[in-house]
């Protein structure tokens, strides 16, 4: 019998680089299930996408990944950008893994790989932002950039705190960005510190900060906005009500919408997947309904 193909993409220095030392176990477990396996390290940004997409994919039953959420990112964006689109493994090897955790996809490598040949296939939602894909989570202003500016031997001593330290560190010089927002009938206007829009269990490993009754498969995102506080009183309740799920509806406005269109005065930094995003006036966000098959536990 004619045995399956995979396309095993894996960055080498995620995390702590844990993948070298579990490296041949997880191709162990791929060839055993049947497999015929090819690997493939990233060497630099971008490696991800070309890889899926300078491949015939007509030749692979399956892609799998290995590393943090990046570089779940760049697979699924070059993807999305393919005709043929497979199903997608994922092995987490990242310092926070927030998607793997929403997908119950097991920290344990061997665990995570197992899931790929004995697990099923689950239809999830993609974000589409301008011409670019997201996986999770788009975001903006306090703490967006701190995951692609926080250094990465910070990320690997401290894992999720890093975020949380630099955060901090930052609170006394809080921007704001006049914003007008659109999404459905409704139209909002203002001047926001923060935002974002997830579809997701946690972000930065902090789980309930999205909301409540996520489901990954609904067609909906979970949207953030952040009013700019007017003192450290306000500041301080905002991010109680964030790491709370108590929302202060004064203070931040939390909807579900398939859609959103946010148009600012000045280019405001995005961070996608904790990743730089680029600088944009004007962006257009969108659910691409169970655009992908990602292998999750039976």
């Amino acid at each position: 019998m004619e045995k399956k193909k995979m396309l095993f993409i894996y960055n080498p220095k995620a995390g702590k680089a844990q993948i070298r030392s579990n490296l041949l176990d997880l191709i162990d477990i791929f060839v055993k299930a049947g497999y015929e396996v090819t690997a493939y390290p990233t060497q630099s940004a971008g490696d991800g996408i070309k890889a899926v997409t300078q491949r015939r994919l007509g030749y692979y039953d399956i892609i799998a990944c290995s590393g943090g959420d990046g570089t779940l990112d760049e697979v699924v964006t070059g993807m999305m950008q393919c005709e043929k689109r497979l199903p997608i493994g994922y092995v987490p090897a990242g310092t926070t893994n927030d998607f793997a955790g929403s997908l119950c996809i097991p920290k344990n490598m061997s665990q995570a790989a197992r899931v790929i040949v004995e697990g099923q296939n689950f239809g999830c939602d993609i974000g589409g932002f301008n011409d670019d894909i997201f996986v999770y989570c788009a975001a903006f202003g306090l703490f967006a950039d701190v995951s692609y500016e926080t250094r990465q031997n910070m990320k690997n001593i401290l894992g999720h705190m890093a975020y949380v330290l630099e955060g901090m560190r930052r609170l006394s010089s809080i921007r704001s960005y006049p914003l007008e927002i659109q999404y459905d009938d409704q139209t909002l206007q203002g001047d926001f510190i923060f935002g974002m829009i997830t579809n997701s269990l946690s972000v930065g490993g902090f789980k309930r900060i999205t909301g409540k009754y996520v489901k990954l498969d609904d067609g909906e995102f979970e949207v953030t906005l952040i009013r700019r506080p007017a003192n450290p009183v306000e500041l301080n309740m905002i991010m109680a009500a964030l790491l709370n799920r108590n929302i202060n509806t004064d203070l931040m406005y939390c909807f579900k919408t398939s859609s959103l269109h946010i148009k600012s005065e000045e280019e405001i930094a995005w961070t996608l997947d904790g990743e730089y995003g680029g600088n944009h006036k004007e962006v257009s966000i969108k659910v691409h309904k169970q655009a992908l098959q990602i292998r999750v536990p039976k």
